[in-house]
């Protein structure tokens, strides 16, 4: 193209008056010198023209009434009409068009009309501004409005405002809802949102006058300037990327594939001399790519052409997979032999699917809710592939376009199509769907947004369904148009398309990444400090954390109310909490913290006092059971815990001299278990010499073996390993206080 235009600039410095056309059938560029209205004369043109010397072959190209025939007919708009896959905006200089400044005015508009009409936007938004330029006289209600919708459906929304701005103020009393709505959605387009907030209470009050669709409590109620202040103050913490393999062109739809792949729709010229070129904004037609995707750093490379089954001369997009990426649908123009309309002339999309048979995909066949009357596109699976979510105008939208959904069969079959409903879909247009297993992400221009389209995400469960749509802010979502959101709930990692400006082209694919705050750690122990028998809290006690190896970690101290807390500790992790207070027996607690989560324990603070009791005549520090393992003398870390309440009592009481029985159960030989026994009594003495208690105020430590069993186990009869435990014990006896 830029050759084109080279040569043509260089004839014209020559003094050549040379102009440029698009030949219809092979979208090649060429320049001429003249063109003629009767083809005799093109031949004697030639002949003089070349001196009489031109001995090879002439073609002849003939255009009807000046504008070029529709031989490679255009895909219908997705901004304006229907769906996904024509996403792209009209270049700023329109190409391959004969130069129309010599026309009258009549002709101009004839020619500006036609192209509107034809969807060829970008030609029409030309025309229009050689029409109205200088001639106020021109500026009818009608043509302001078809010039500002030309600029509106090509996202020029600078040109856009600048006729919306002339025809509301020349004609106030009479424009209409959708008129203001796209005034204020091109004042959000360039940034104006103060304007646009106006602007959108002027429709909300038009809409109410003309009857609302929402119910009054339906939240869409509230007042828009306000959601949209509520949007422009929040926004979030996100890395974005232009990826490299962007193009001049429109690239968008991304979709995961593969694991390490990304499979996209672009209009990227990759072969100069074959690529046809659909008339709205003179781009080659979308085919499918797959690249390269670095999971960690996002870098998308290597891309190349996707399957030559699925890729055809006219536009392929918005592809979707099954989870074991055998299947896919996707996007198409709605063809035969050749481009197939409906009775109003558009040519719809159609969903077509293509099954992975021996690692090759198959010819695509059309699914069976598509219709030659309407446009079906943006297909999206489930996470599970049973459900199939799409966009469509069918009959039975709320608005524009709408979102869909249909069970999917273990046979292939479908069920017939839902609409999402009024929570989802508004009046306008709703488009690019994306379900996750938390989320269903969307974009649209009905919903309240910065302008153009925005994403949107809404949250969803089985047994709730669709919660309330939220709009995802910035940087996400801009003035313009934001759409084809893809994320990796696990990794906030994805991918979405915009045309927002500092782009390598036309639409283009961001990478994004969202900053995660530090995840929170919830992993704590906390609890309450009682009075064993009161019940009371014990403001002041000593509670301490301690790792598996005893080694202390924290300290704190129960606050008013008793409680106390050990924060930002590590998941699934063996703690113990000991607790003291002067005058009380200590606790020692076993406190495994689970999965970033909060473990309650509850302590209760035995009055040392309180331990000495009077049994049968006979005072004794009275404790848990003191127990041993089958055959074992060693004090056990449960012992322990115990003997810490007797070292507690000694202290408190320090002429307290104190005598230790040891016994064993009934199992092996008597002497040995005497033996045994003597053993555990010595075992239990060093113990609390160890804990600073004077020797001397232990007047004996002695073993009794089987001698004085608490129970009838005595190898008479059967009895179980607990039974037999409560045998092995020990006691303490005081003998001086």
């Amino acid at each position: 193209m830029s050759n084109v235009f080279r040569f043509k600039k260089s004839l014209d410095a020559k003094g050549f008056r040379s102009q440029t056309v698009v030949h219809p059938e092979t979208g090649l560029n060429y320049v001429y010198l003249s063109h003629n209205t009767d083809w005799k004369e093109v031949l004697t043109e030639v002949s003089s023209g070349f001196d009489g010397r031109y001995k090879g072959k002439t073609w002849i190209m003939e255009v009807d009434n000046g504008i070029a025939p529709d031989l490679s007919p255009s895909m219908e708009r997705i901004k304006n009409q229907v769906i996904a896959d024509q996403k792209v905006q009209a270049p700023k200089k329109t190409k391959g068009r004969i130069s129309s400044s010599k026309d009258p005015p009549a002709k101009l508009l004839q020619k500006a009309d036609a192209y509107f009409d034809k969807m060829w936007y970008a030609e029409a938004a030309e025309l229009y501004e050689e029409y109205l330029n200088g001639h106020e006289d021109h500026y009818s209600y009608e043509i302001l409005q078809k010039a500002g919708d030309s600029h509106y459906f090509n996202s020029n929304m600078e040109r856009a405002l600048y006729w919306y701005d002339i025809l509301y103020n020349r004609y106030a009393d009479e424009i209409s809802s959708e008129n203001i709505f796209k005034y204020a959605h091109s004042l959000k387009g360039t940034g104006k949102y103060s304007r646009a907030k106006r602007l959108m209470r002027i429709y909300d009050r038009r809409v109410k006058k003309e009857g609302m669709r929402y119910a009054v409590d339906d939240p869409r109620t509230t007042p828009k300037e306000k959601a949209l202040d509520n949007i422009l103050n929040t926004e979030q913490e996100y890395t974005l990327r232009n990826i490299a393999t962007n193009s001049e062109y429109s690239d968008f739809s991304p979709m995961f594939y593969n694991g390490d792949q990304l499979v996209f729709a672009s209009a990227m010229d990759s072969s100069f001399f074959t690529t046809r070129r659909y008339k709205w904004n003179n781009q080659p037609y979308l085919d499918l790519y797959v690249a390269k995707v670095n999971q960690e750093s996002q870098e998308v490379k290597d891309a190349i052409k996707f399957s030559k089954k699925i890729n055809t001369k006219y536009h392929e997009a918005s592809v979707t997979f099954s989870p074991d990426n055998s299947t896919m649908y996707f996007t198409r123009n709605n063809y035969g032999k050749k481009l197939k309309r409906d009775k109003n002339g558009v040519n719809n999309l159609k969903i077509y699917r293509s099954r992975k048979v021996d690692g090759a995909w198959t010819e695509a066949t059309e699914l069976p809710f598509n219709s030659d009357e309407f446009s079906t596109g943006h297909p999206a699976l489930s996470p599970d592939g049973k459900k199939l979510y799409f966009v469509s105008d069918r009959p039975g939208s709320l608005g524009e376009t709408d979102i869909f959904v249909v069970d999917v069969f273990e046979d292939g079959s479908f069920s017939e199509p839902r609409n999402l409903g009024p929570e989802i879909n508004t009046e306008r247009k709703e488009m690019f769907p994306f379900i996750t297993d938390k989320k269903l992400y969307f974009s649209s221009n009905g919903h309240i947004g910065l302008g153009g389209l925005d994403v949107y995400e809404v949250a969803y469960t089985e047994e709730e369904g669709f919660q309330e749509v939220k709009n995802m802010g910035k940087p996400i979502n801009s003035k313009s148009d934001d759409f084809s959101y893809i994320v990796h709930e696990d990794t906030q990692k994805g991918f979405f398309a915009s045309n927002r400006r500092g782009g390598q082209g036309d639409d283009d694919i961001y990478s994004f990444s969202k900053l995660m705050p530090e995840e929170l750690n919830l992993n704590a122990i906390e609890g309450v400090v009682t009075d064993l028998v009161t019940g009371e809290v014990m403001p002041e006690a000593l509670v301490t954390l301690l790792d598996e190896n005893n080694i202390k970690l924290k300290e704190v101290v129960s606050d008013k109310d008793g409680s106390f807390v050990f924060e930002d500790l590590d998941g699934t992790t063996k703690y113990t909490v000991r607790t003291t207070k002067e005058g009380y027996s200590e606790v020692v607690m076993n406190a495994p913290t689970g999965d970033n989560e909060v473990v309650n324990v509850e302590v209760k603070l035995e009055k040392l006092e309180d331990l000495i009791v009077l049994e049968e005549g006979i005072k004794k520090i009275k404790l848990n059971m003191i127990f041993f393992d089958f055959d074992k003398s060693y004090i056990r870390n449960d012992a322990a815990t115990e003997l810490n309440r007797l070292v507690a009592v000694m202290k408190e009481n320090p002429s307290m001299v104190i005598k230790i029985e040891s016994h064993t159960d009934s199992r092996g030989p008597a002497v040995y278990n005497k033996y045994l026994s003597d053993r555990r009594a010595k075992s239990t003495r060093d113990y609390i010499i160890s804990q600073g208690i004077d020797p001397k105020r232990i007047e004996s430590a002695i073993g009794y073996g089987e001698e004085r069993l608490l129970n009838g186990c005595d190898g008479s009869i059967r009895c179980s390993s607990e039974q037999h435990q409560l045998n092995r014990r020990s006691e303490f006896i005081i003998v001086n206080m």
